[in-house]
């Protein structure tokens, strides 16, 4: 197992998981193109400081996506749109089972038969299983999607009236 003390969410990073360990403290799995890491760092704190290195905060994500949306529960965030970063939560972020999972890199989602849980698959073949219903993954995933197309929309516009401009 490879523990850090802390993490930096990048374009490569997957998901960010819990895992409960057999004390009954959790663990975050964050999960990346290549490789996989354990912190201790919980995956909200984690997404709190991707937010803030790229010049603001979880909070202010948070209130955007709000006001972009109208979307008040379990937020999708863009961390860093140039850097295609967009990412969901599966709970409330006072919930600590709450993961978070990067939109760009979902490939397909699936129920798992029999149970309330849902395996996501990632780009580059990885798989992972989350205790969260398929519809919850659905609609996390076309939450953050209505996100990426009404800022991707908007830089678009906002890009095709500077070259007017000039």
């Amino acid at each position: 197992m490879k523990l850090k003390s802390s993490y930096e969410t990048t374009p490569l990073t997957l998901a960010l998981t819990v895992e409960e360990l057999e004390d009954g403290s959790y663990i975050t799995c964050v999960y990346e193109m290549d490789t996989k890491y354990y912190t201790t760092a919980p995956p909200t704190k984690i997404m709190e400081y991707a937010c803030e290195y790229f010049g603001s905060s979880l909070k202010g994500r948070i209130e955007g996506t709000i006001k972009v949306c109208r979307i008040a529960y379990k937020v999708p965030i863009v961390v860093d749109p140039t850097s295609d970063m967009y990412f969901f939560p599966t709970a409330s972020l006072q919930s600590k089972l709450c993961a978070w999972i990067a939109h760009s890199h979902i490939v397909n989602h699936r129920p798992i038969n029999n149970t309330k849980a849902c395996e996501i698959e990632f780009i580059n073949g990885q798989k992972i299983i989350l205790d969260v219903s398929y519809g919850q993954i659905t609609n996390q995933i076309l939450r953050t999607s209505q996100l990426r197309y009404a800022l991707e929309s908007r830089m678009k516009k906002m890009n095709n009236t500077i070259l007017e401009i000039k």
